[in-house]
């Protein structure tokens, strides 16, 4: 019969209180089978599961005065031996990550998320909160906020609860992912972008068929395309088309007015801080690409290549049209070339054309996406901008560089 004691201790925080309390426990012989601390507004929460030799019951004494004479409370509860077997064996479950983001998190929110991992056998183990502290002044409320839960077991139905957190993401205006809590999720290493709709707020073909005068019609073609409707080398054939006899110099004139998405500012200094490699991989054009890649720092582009003659685009690209499959393997390549896993891989897209390379990925991110991609990509951002990225590697607030 083993003696095995949870020590759980509350009250106020303050420096050196771990500290002396080990030094109690150190003149006995005690072994620490498990610890875990959290502050909350300044409050501790502490608590010990702790192995007594025979004889040694006199710490728990020594430890009680100790806490009393800190002004703390205490609690002592023995454990059966049968019950730590147990919670052994479960130390070898599954680790999942549940977070959950968006311009405000509410009780609400994570009331129903408990819920359903409730639901499906799955633990909490831990939760943070990554977004920073709130402060009571109105001009200064933060504009987003995640918690982050770590969970443990695993689902009875993985696929329907999934849909549980699509559904409530879209009833309550949050984003919920989930993603399983291992060794590559901490490593990512590569992050492949999508260019129009994501690292950018506009169609770039789009923005070129208005100045040729043809706006309307391939806005169109763009909007069915990219909802899975047609054929993506079949879209793009036609919409450049439209575009036969363009003055190339408009091409510059675009590129100036282009708007970066809400967060790309600062979501790319923290991934080089982090040292990430980025990559566009777009079915958009080189020269937008080219361009984005001066102003942001990314390291490698592929688009479609747009064909120039006599200084007027000729409705035709150089070489292979950059469709689906081939954004999927520009990835693979990419990571071959770096020496990086897939499962270190994260791929951001919005359209129907981007499901194979967030397919491909470790990570795969729908951003503001169509319907057809949300239903079928692994995770999803629609509440945040492209900084939301950095919470679901795990990053909090104050860790970023702005």
């Amino acid at each position: 019969m083993n003696n095995i004691v949870l020590i759980q201790i509350s009250g106020d925080d303050s420096p050196g209180l771990t500290a002396s309390l080990m030094e109690v426990m150190s003149e006995f012989e005690v072994e620490i089978l498990d610890i875990g601390q959290a502050v909350v507004h300044n409050t501790l929460s502490l608590g010990m599961l702790i192995k007594i030799a025979a004889g040694e019951d006199g710490v728990l004494k020594e430890v009680l005065f100790h806490i009393n004479k800190l002004g703390l409370n205490a609690r002592f509860t023995p454990i059966a031996d049968e019950k730590y077997a147990k919670w052994v064996d479960a130390r070898g479950k599954t680790l999942y990550v549940i977070t959950v983001f968006g311009r405000q998190v509410i009780p609400a929110h994570l009331g129903q998320v408990a819920d359903i991992l409730s639901e499906n056998g799955l633990n909490i183990d831990e939760i943070h909160r990554l977004s920073g502290r709130v402060s009571l002044d109105p001009e200064a409320k933060l504009d987003r906020q995640c918690v982050e839960l770590i969970v443990r077991g695993e689902p009875t139905d993985e696929t329907a609860m999934k849909s549980a957190f699509i559904d409530l993401a879209h009833d309550q205006g949050v984003d919920i992912a989930f993603q399983r809590n291992d060794v590559f999720r901490r490593n990512r290493r590569l992050i492949v972008f999508d260019m129009d709709s994501t690292l950018i707020q506009h169609e770039v073909i789009d923005e070129l068929a208005k100045e040729a005068g043809v706006g309307e019609q391939v806005a169109a073609i763009t909007e069915s395309a990219m909802r899975g409707e047609i054929d993506f080398k079949e879209s793009f054939r036609k919409r450049l088309a439209q575009l036969e006899g363009l003055d190339a110099w408009v091409l510059e004139k675009v590129a100036k007015r282009l708007q970066l998405t809400e967060g790309a500012r600062r979501l790319f200094p923290n991934l080089r801080a982090l040292g990430y490699k980025t990559a566009i991989v777009s079915g958009g054009f080189t020269y937008f690409g080219r361009y984005l890649q001066k102003k942001l720092g990314i390291d490698y582009v592929y688009a479609n290549e747009l064909e120039i003659h006599s200084g007027r685009v000729t409705g035709r690209v150089s070489g292979d049209i950059i469709d689906g499959q081939r954004k999927a393997e520009l990835l693979r390549d990419i990571a071959n070339r770096e020496n990086i896993r897939l499962e270190q891989v994260i791929a951001v897209g919005d359209g129907a054309n981007d499901l194979p390379m967030l397919e491909a990925a470790g990570l795969g991110i729908a951003f503001h996406a169509k319907p057809i991609v949300k239903a079928n990509a692994r995770q999803a951002i629609s509440t945040l901008g492209l900084d939301g990225i950095l919470y679901l590697i795990g990053l909090r607030d104050h860790e970023t560089i702005s």
